[in-house]
């Protein structure tokens, strides 16, 4: 017993035991409240998420790949593959039963990295209603490949080797400026099983043409891969075998093409295949 208890009277500790009483229940009264707030919001959030992700216009319709409408499935940035050709690689993808936030659109991207020219893709999502956006970047073409300058090109390599072939992407637009190479893609000329040192050499021999003539190249003949020809503005350059000294031919250019003035209309070709030799070919 206290000191204060001690001195007081039995009616007034009956009095301050009951408050204390009071006290005790009032605190787990307000204790029971608060936990039961608390399980009401957390069920109100839960039902809350789950009435808000139930709307439609989270969720995909389950014919958007196989019947791609702009308002649901938009493409953008394709300049060489074309869009009904993307449509016909993405209408058997399974669309996800799920709201498009929690939609695993992996398959959509691997479809599309699928095609020859596609780099990259990019796939944005938005709701309300759900739709996605797909971002292709494609790789940059800089050879096309066709049996004759007359013909149109049949095949394009890019940047890093990728071959592309066939009419799902054959011609390029006219923004890409590519070099021609004419080939007929047979034994001993197949362009098919070139890589990407192949289209480096080339690039590197047009430009070592372009830098020396001071004239765009219009094509490179390699239909006799092992007898280059060379087509500039004023007349056609025989460069011989692609070996280790055509760059040191083509540094002859400049030497030889002022003698094209004095029997203009009658050349045929600049022959430098030979080495430390080079002439004029008459008609």
């Amino acid at each position: 017993m206290t000191d204060n208890e001690e001195f007081e009277s039995p009616e007034e500790l009956l009095k301050t035991k009951q408050r204390e009483r009071k006290i005790r229940k009032g605190k787990k009264k307000q204790s029971f409240v608060k936990s039961l707030l608390r399980f009401l919001t957390g069920c109100g959030i839960i039902f809350g998420i789950y009435y808000f992700s139930s709307f439609g216009g989270w969720y995909l319709p389950q014919t958007v790949f196989k019947n791609p409408e702009p308002s649901r499935i938009q493409i953008v940035n394709n300049k060489i593959v074309k869009t009904q050709k993307i449509k016909s690689v993405i209408k058997d993808i399974a669309v996800p039963k799920v709201p498009l936030y929690m939609a695993n659109l992996n398959e959509l991207k691997y479809k599309l990295m699928s095609l020859a020219p596609v780099d990259e893709v990019y796939i944005r999502r938005y709701a309300f209603p759900a739709r996605v956006l797909i971002i292709i970047r494609e790789a940059m073409p800089v050879i096309t490949i066709a049996p004759d300058d007359k013909v149109k090109p049949v095949a394009a390599f890019t940047r890093d080797g990728r071959l592309i072939i066939g009419s799902d992407y054959l011609p390029l637009p006219e923004e890409y400026k590519t070099i021609k190479v004419l080939s007929y893609g047979n034994k001993g000329d197949d362009y098919r099983k070139w890589d990407v040192n192949k289209i480096r050499q080339i690039q590197k021999i047009a430009k070592y043409v372009e830098t020396f003539s001071r004239e765009k190249v219009e094509y490179i003949d390699m239909r006799n891969p092992d007898d280059i020809y060379v087509k500039i503005e004023t007349v056609p350059v025989r460069l011989g075998q692609p070996d280790l000294n055509i760059y040191d031919r083509i540094r002859r250019i400049p030497s030889i093409l002022p003698q094209i003035e004095k029997v203009k209309g009658k050349v045929k070709y600049i022959d430098l295949g030979w080495e430390k030799v080079n002439y004029l070919k008459l008609e």
